[in-house]
């Protein structure tokens, strides 16, 4: 493994080890990034479940976006899970970025989420 994933991997798992302390109780948001798209889950850790699910490759978004890795489609995707989330009964979450940093697309992710109605 190259010293890069060596380092996103351990900044990943002490996000999520500071998250999993704090969270008491709540869902965890979490968001995985890649070149093409970006895809965002609830999952109750307690149960072990995923509560909603949504992506750039979802059959609602995937038509109308131009592109699944800009800041338009974060929006978007922020927008459909928080819907999703609220559909499933889930209103306050905890966000886990993982080892990205809180900005560009992440950030737009979340910032739609909250926009939407969910509470983090």
């Amino acid at each position: 493994m190259s010293a890069l994933h060596e380092s996103f991997i351990r900044r990943s798992r002490r996000v999520r080890h500071t998250l999993k302390r704090a969270a008491n109780g709540r869902v965890r948001l979490t968001v995985f990034r890649s070149s093409k798209h970006i895809y965002a889950q609830l999952i109750d850790d307690s149960a072990g479940k995923t509560m909603a699910a949504a992506s750039t490759l979802d059959k609602d978004l995937k038509g109308s976006l131009p592109k699944g890795s800009d800041l338009a489609a974060a929006q978007a995707v922020g927008k459909l899970l928080a819907e999703r989330a609220l559909k499933a009964g889930v209103k306050d979450v905890v966000f886990d970025r993982g080892g990205y940093l809180f900005h560009g697309r992440v950030k737009a992710l979340a910032d739609a989420a909250r926009e939407a109605g969910l509470n983090f």
